[in-house]
């Protein structure tokens, strides 16, 4: 194919409203089957179904999106396990997708495929830069929008978005995190891969350079968690918290494990119902004691996920709301196949 036919396909891709509004790589023939034959699949295999969209993805729709998202064929079974993810009826594709709300679907890739494949799960690990995270992530908008009609103005109604909907993939840190993997906490063997699917809005930077302390730290980051304009304070959603170098090395030195932490996390991540209701976000007149009462970020301890990724130097963490409420979605890990 010369340059010119590539270009005229690509400006083409961008009139039939085919692309995330970045150019992508025309498919071919051969190419999508590399796609195929890098997760061992056949076109007609079925990966999943969403019964809301009376919809089937098969494997040959998943490669198509995967060669204009820019993915190599090695990077096809994490893919493959992200559109599981997609399609398991605990994370429910539907609502996070359609609602005005604007989350993105994270993935959180564990396991010896993410370092097989270079996934960065190290500095600028929600940025730029690093072709696995950027196009695997990409490839799954694409599958949204091409194959289930999640597209702006249409079955997407997001007031805002993100940045996050483009692509939003990282690897967890497992070699330098003061803890088990996070696909270890939910079952799995260290040596499976995984990909952990979760609905969520955009990231809050939380940044405290002078703690030393387990606990200050958790402090710190519960008030980025319990803001009173969050979703997550009346919906009590999962959250993903990610703690990057620095901070991770404090909770190391104090010894604190997972639990510890997802503990401390869930006891300062509050607001009293005087404040929800002065602010508009629950129904009724402030009433005597309700600066006594207390709602918290998640319903309990278990629905934080801890995630160890990004840099070593900075005293920056995040964490990431998530979508509406613990019945409409939760977060799903899958096994990667093959890997």
């Amino acid at each position: 194919m010369s340059s010119e036919d590539a270009a005229n396909l690509i400006e083409a891709y961008f009139e039939r409203g085919w692309t995330d509004g970045l150019p992508v790589v025309p498919p071919s023939e051969g190419s999508v089957g590399d796609m195929l034959a890098g997760a061992g699949l056949k076109g007609a295999d079925v990966l999943g179904e969403i019964a809301d969209r009376n919809a089937r993805i098969t494997a040959d729709k998943v490669a198509i999106n995967a060669v204009l998202a820019g993915c190599r064929p090695e990077y096809m079974p994490v893919v493959v396990a992200a559109v599981k993810g997609l399609c398991h009826p605990d994370y429910h594709y539907h609502g996070p997708a359609t609602s005005t709300g604007g989350s993105a679907v994270v993935l959180i890739v564990n396991g010896p495929i993410a370092r097989k494949i270079g996934l960065n799960g190290q500095d600028n690990a929600f940025g730029p830069g690093n072709r696995a995270n950027a196009t695997i992530g990409r490839a799954i908008r694409l599958l949204m929008m091409n194959t289930l009609d999640t597209r702006t103005g249409g079955l997407d109604r997001s007031t805002l978005g993100h940045a996050g909907k483009y692509t939003s993939c990282i690897a967890e840190n497992e070699a330098d995190s003061p803890w088990e993997p996070l696909h270890v906490e939910r079952g799995l063997r260290r040596e499976d891969s995984a990909v952990t699917v979760f609905a969520a809005e955009a990231h809050i930077q939380v940044y405290n350079q002078l703690s030393r302390e387990p606990e200050q730290l958790c402090m710190t980051m519960a008030d980025a968690m319990s803001n009173l304009g969050t979703m997550g304070i009346m919906g009590q959603a999962q959250m993903a918290i990610v703690w990057a170098g620095e901070h991770a090395e404090v909770f190391r030195k104090a010894g604190w494990t997972r639990a510890q932490v997802k503990q401390a996390l869930f006891k300062h991540a509050r607001r009293n119902h005087r404040d929800i209701k002065q602010a508009g976000r629950m129904p009724g007149p402030v009433a005597p004691g309700d600066e006594n009462v207390w709602r918290h970020a998640v319903r309990g301890p278990d629905d934080l996920i801890l995630v160890h990724a990004g840099g070593k130097a900075g005293s920056f963490s995040a964490c990431l709301p998530g979508w509406g409420n613990r019945q409409a979605s939760i977060s799903v890990t899958i096994p990667v196949a093959g890997a």
